[in-house]
């Protein structure tokens, strides 16, 4: 479930990369309008709210393209057509005439149907799991023209009917309660702008924020917040409240907290999520569009979202009960704050500002706080997507090939992947693939045999993320967002339109891969066992924690079974079964030391299944540990990984801290 909602994240950039253009627009238009330019200001306006409007659409789009096995116009049309089911089915005009009433008696529920949110993530992830589900699925002859990717679509819009079915009846009641809620918080004063606040944030992931909005900022509860401002209509102080407090959020405080991501990022990826951040946190600033900047860690870091909700909800009570009041006609950036600064109904809203450097501190300081605390997994933190980077440009040893094909770094990989795939045999990935497609980010192929493939060498190429080796024919190989164009490159390389020979032999500077002939110098390390992951120095054994054995890592284990933190040989296994070495094809030296002063137990806890001399894979099950006979014994059950004979030159990287899974990636060893 938690891959699930982190691909989902990943997958919800592809539309969100748009709406940074659409906040520009928008906001120089509104900035435009000061200076009476009404024909420029107005066109890029325009021009911004079409694709804000769009929003819907560009999730059901979006997800359905990123959360879809292969990157398939079938499934982006999917998409397309799961979300204008219900968008039709349940307008009011329809529900008019399905009642039998008239459209101003339609239940005011189904207005705000349009442009929610909701319903395009809805679509979007019900037309992925259509095409999964459907698209290599063969008919009957007689109806075979339906087969395949032309059946996405239409069990698509099938399953949107009974979605649509579904929302006719839980949507009212829905809505119904958040117009209840909306009166209730009128009466609470201060408080009740903070609670408006704090639930408007929350809300935005299923987009009932818009409803939400609806009751305070126009007249579904005789609130009418926004009109009332601009039109001087109100109490000096009260109305705007429910505006304000959004301010020094979107101007200071949000801004801030993109500046905390990009610093906790990994330094591999800061380049590219301070690319993200800045754009984010400018629309953010600027236009008061947060979209961009909330949906980059709403649903991979879903903790620090709620910490966004609970510091809006602040910023909103502090506004209302000091009676500082602003407001906006489209949201609560830089040019609306400008433009109704000497509005009438604006009083003291130079102190907003005051407060917003006051939420600027808050939102880094505990933005910064709650991801190095929870480890949480904002843009940039997932040691997978080290080598997902931009690179400095495409030139980076870029070469013409005998052929006169220039090859930049995409065609590189390629090259770099087919070579191993064929085991330095430039013929054998021909007969070896047997189906090549593409996701988002990975390169998705079957094969005839995975067991032949180098792991270890694809895995240190440059460009390749991960590799995932699902079974004995499929296997997955991470490149990241631009995996389309290594893709394509290996397929021309498939389809003979290009050669797979590199145009340039490997170099000192790529020494850090393993692809036929050259040796690996990094080295990939995963965790033993279940458990919490630890630096070798939080262990409590003064030997172990002060290094003296060399750096390492640890496991606070959940459950007996032990695996190889590396591919290697075995070289010794303690007479006492409490240990292991193992010597990786770099001549690293790794010492697994299963619990500490379990030397005293005889080895009774352990069930070694491997002996000296034998060859393991990463991930391959080498003892089986009785912990309760451990804890028994009064001994402590952490299971520790010791590089023994690193120079003093040598790194090691390690992301702890953390609860993990047996097998799963913690560390590398990179040497200079």
């Amino acid at each position: 479930m938690k891959d699930y909602f982190q691909r989902m994240g990943r997958s919800l950039m592809l539309p969100v990369a748009v709406l940074p253009a659409a906040s520009i627009l928008v906001g120089i238009g509104n900035w435009l309008v000061t200076f009476h330019v009404g024909f420029i200001a107005q066109f890029m306006i325009a021009g911004g709210l079409a694709i804000l409007n769009a929003l819907p659409y560009l999730f059901a789009i979006g997800l359905a393209l990123g959360m879809a096995k292969s990157k398939d116009g079938a499934a982006a049309l999917a998409g397309f057509v799961a979300y204008i089911v219900p968008l039709n089915v349940l307008s009011p005009a329809n529900m008019a005439l399905l009642s039998g009433i008239k459209v101003d008696k339609v239940n005011p529920a189904f207005t705000a149907i349009s442009g929610n949110v909701l319903i395009g993530i809805i679509a979007g992830l019900v037309a992925a799991a259509m095409f999964n589900r459907f698209s290599e699925v063969k008919l009957p002859q007689a109806i075979s023209f339906f087969s395949g990717k032309r059946l996405v679509p239409i069990m698509s819009a099938i399953v949107m009917l009974v979605v649509s079915l579904a929302l006719m009846i839980v949507w009212p009641p829905i809505y119904d309660a958040l117009v209840a809620f909306g009166k209730m918080v009128v009466g609470m004063g201060p408080i009740g702008a903070g609670l408006y606040g704090f639930f408007n944030r929350l809300l935005i992931p299923t987009g009932l924020h818009h409803a939400l909005n609806s009751v305070f900022w126009f007249n579904v509860a005789n609130i009418n917040d926004i009109q009332n401002f601009l039109t001087g209509h109100g109490v000096l102080g009260i109305t705007g409240r429910y505006q304000a407090g959004f301010f020094p959020v979107m101007m200071f405080g949000l801004p801030a907290g993109a500046f905390a991501i990009y610093r906790q990022a990994r330094p591999a990826q800061k380049k590219r999520v301070g690319s993200l951040m800045l754009a984010a946190a400018f629309a953010s600033f600027f236009t008061g569009v947060t979209e961009p900047l909330e949906f980059s860690f709403m649903f991979v870091a879903w903790p620090l979202f709620v910490l966004h909700a609970v510091l809006t909800g602040l910023s909103m009570f502090i506004a209302a009960f000091f009676h500082w009041t602003n407001g906006f006609a489209f949201s609560a950036g830089l040019v609306d704050f400008a433009v109704d600064y000497h509005l009438k109904m604006a009083h003291q809203p130079y102190m907003l500002l005051v407060l917003g450097v006051f939420m600027a501190f808050l939102y880094y300081v505990t933005f910064t706080f709650a991801i190095k605390k929870f480890n949480l997994m904002t843009p940039g933190r997932d040691p997978k997507e080290d080598n997902v980077t931009d690179d400095d440009d495409d030139a980076n040893g870029a070469v013409t090939d005998a052929t006169g094909v220039v090859e930049d770094h995409y065609l590189r990989t390629a090259r770099k992947i087919w070579a191993v795939l064929g085991s330095g045999n430039l013929e054998l990935p021909k007969e070896r693939l047997t189906y090549l497609y593409n996701c988002t980010t990975r390169l998705r192929y079957k094969l005839v045999d995975t067991s032949v493939v180098d792991i270890d060498a694809l895995k240190h190429i440059k460009g390749v993320a991960g590799v995932n080796v699902l079974d004995e024919h499929q296997i997955h190989i991470v490149i990241g967002p631009d995996v389309q164009f290594v893709a394509d490159n290996i397929e021309k390389i498939y389809n003979g339109q290009i050669s797979p020979e590199l145009a340039s032999a490997v170099t000192a500077d790529e020494d850090n891969e393993v692809i036929p002939g050259l040796q690996a110098m990094e080295e990939d390390y995963f965790a033993v066992a279940e458990g919490q992951l630890m630096n070798i120095t939080e262990v409590d054994d003064d030997v172990f924690s002060a290094e003296m054995l060399g750096k390492g890592y640890a496991v606070e284990p959940t459950n007996g079974k032990i695996v190889s933190p590396v591919a290697g040989e075995v070289t010794m296994v303690f007479p006492t079964k409490h240990a292991m070495g193992i010597k990786t094809a770099n001549g690293t030296d790794v010492l697994l030391h299963m619990g500490i002063n379990t030397v005293e137990l005889e080895g009774k806890p352990f069930d070694v299944t491997v002996e000296a001399g034998q060859q393991v894979k990463a991930g391959d099950v080498v003892a089986n540990a009785d912990l309760d006979a451990i804890k028994a014994a009064g001994k402590q059950t952490v299971m520790m990984v010791i590089f023994t004979n690193l120079d003093d030159s040598a790194k090691v990287d390690i992301d702890a801290s953390r609860a993990v899974e047996a097998g799963e990636y913690v560390a590398r060893i990179e040497r200079d």
